[in-house]
């Protein structure tokens, strides 16, 4: 893990911790660094403005503003498992990282005695790859964000036929099937809307343009799609 990794992580941990502390020694240990690497990365964080204090005394730590931090959740040891099984079937899909995060924000946030019981719970749960199976070409930083903040995508895409042509993409959605991951989007060269495979993008370049606000409805793609499953989060 890189300082700016490092210095994420430890924010991170102190906002769904918060307003219980950490102490340099525990943050220390999870990220495999010194405790003076922890105080120098403390210190850096505070002079760029992160309000996070220290307690001093024997029972001492760092916590994070309380209205930076989550509120205690009462998830039980099934629900925890059920979303950490979902995470790690994401893996490679959108917003896995995020997914991740989210994961330990909601651990950290639980009881002690919950998150114990998950713990134990997730010893208990397995998930079976096979060994002829191809991981899945993970989702590009660039297409995550261009899908969050509908920003315009350069690329370099190789069609079917295997011409490499250069597009500008005004993104419409993620769409997942048989072979992977695909992009649902306005091509600006065609103006016309197409799928794009991730993994036959060379190239990818997040521009700062703002697309048009296009939905899966109103956007047929050119080729062929089988029934859109929504992702419900009610």
């Amino acid at each position: 893990m890189n300082r700016t990794d490092r210095l994420y992580a430890i924010v991170e941990e102190l906002r769904a911790v918060s307003p219980r502390l950490r102490t340099a020694r525990e943050l220390a240990a999870r990220h495999g660094v010194s405790v003076r690497t922890v105080e120098r990365d403390i210190s850096a964080l505070q002079q760029s403005g992160v309000p996070i204090y220290a307690d001093v005394g024997r029972r001492g730590g760092y916590a994070l503003e309380k209205s930076m931090s989550l509120p205690p959740l009462n998830f039980t040891a099934a629900e925890a498992v059920a979303l950490a099984v979902a995470v790690a079937r994401a893996d490679g899909g959108p917003f896995a990282d995020a997914g991740r995060s989210a994961l330990r924000k909601i651990l950290a946030a639980m009881s002690a005695q919950n998150t114990a019981a998950a713990r134990q719970l997730a010893l208990r749960v397995r998930l079976l790859e096979s060994p002829e199976a191809v991981a899945p070409m993970p989702v590009p930083p660039e297409v995550e964000q261009a899908v969050v903040a509908r920003r315009v995508l350069r690329i370099e895409y190789l069609d079917r036929a295997g011409v490499l042509s250069e597009r500008e993409v005004e993104p419409v959605a993620l769409l997942h099937g048989g072979r992977g991951w695909y992009l649902l989007g306005w091509c600006l060269l065609r103006d016309e809307p197409r799928n794009f495979r991730l993994d036959r993008m060379k190239a990818i370049e997040l521009t700062e343009r703002i697309g048009a606000e296009r939905s899966i409805e109103t956007c047929s793609p050119a080729e062929p799609v089988h029934e859109i499953r929504m992702i419900s989060l009610g």
